[in-house]
């Protein structure tokens, strides 16, 4: 094995040991207060110090992304021009019962350019969506994770082709929508509605009722938003994938970039 050989594969290693920290951070940093103890010294307003630890590793894995997967200055205009379409796509469905056209792009730029790139692509995009419509605030750093999520998830898809690729797509596609709804969703519940009602947070119940009664929350406030975001996302699926895989392929060719 030649040194740069060695060098490729120990960058690769570092780029799925970064990405997987981002991960395993970015669901801790969603799902903490289910494992706090009533009597902790821990309070809610703590969560945005949580999120200062994980955003410099999300940042870390869209640099290791861009500096060690081969990506060179065509593989960064590439996440580049994607990331603008995608908030320029952002505002067009907002408000209008969770039609929201950005995420069926973040499934296909993971799928044609690996998982770390979709994760930095769907990161990227709300934050350029943010800087452009005005929504930076608290939420933000949960709305980059959730999406570099649906992002990671479309470039971890069974690597088939034709009709299967297709179907694997809009299964992601559906689910992914609902999973970044109810993300966004738990990221203010155990704080936003009060004490006080039948779907308030129970710091002294145990994690599973407590996910229970969030399952009835999202499903009283959000089901119809989840389930509009879903089926725009596989419509968009269904209808472009076929053409924008083929494009976005053939760039990466032409950009001598390669998904690891």
């Amino acid at each position: 094995m030649t040194g740069a050989s060695v060098a490729a594969t120990a960058v690769s290693v570092r780029a799925r040991i970064m990405l997987a920290l981002a991960a395993v951070l970015g669901l801790l940093a969603f799902a903490w207060p289910l494992f706090l103890r009533p009597d902790s010294a821990v309070d809610p307003m703590q969560a945005p110090l949580l999120f200062a630890l994980v955003l410099p590793v999300v940042l870390a894995v869209v640099v290791s992304e861009l500096t060690g997967n081969g990506m060179d200055v065509k593989g960064l205009a590439l996440l580049g021009v994607l990331s603008a379409v995608g908030a320029v796509l952002r505002p067009l469905g907002a408000g209008t019962a969770g039609m929201e056209p950005i995420f069926f792009l973040l499934v296909l730029g993971g799928r044609a350019f690996g998982p770390g790139f979709g994760f930095a692509q769907g990161a990227v995009t709300l934050f350029a969506s943010a800087l452009l419509t005005a929504g930076v605030g608290p939420w933000l750093p949960y709305q980059m994770v959730a999406a570099g999520f649906v992002g990671l998830g479309g470039g971890l898809l069974p690597r088939v082709s034709g009709r299967g690729e297709l179907a694997w797509l809009s299964v992601w596609g559906f689910v992914s929508a609902f999973v970044y709804g109810w993300l966004m969703d738990f990221a203010f519940w155990p704080f936003g509605i009060g004490p006080a009602t039948q779907f308030s947070f129970d710091p002294h119940a145990g994690v599973w009722e407590n996910l229970h009664t969030f399952a009835l929350f999202n499903l009283a406030t959000s089901m119809g938003w989840n389930l509009g975001r879903a089926l725009t996302t596989v419509v968009l699926l269904l209808v472009l994938a076929p053409g924008l895989l083929h494009v976005l392929r053939r760039a990466a060719r032409r950009a001598a970039f390669a998904p690891r």
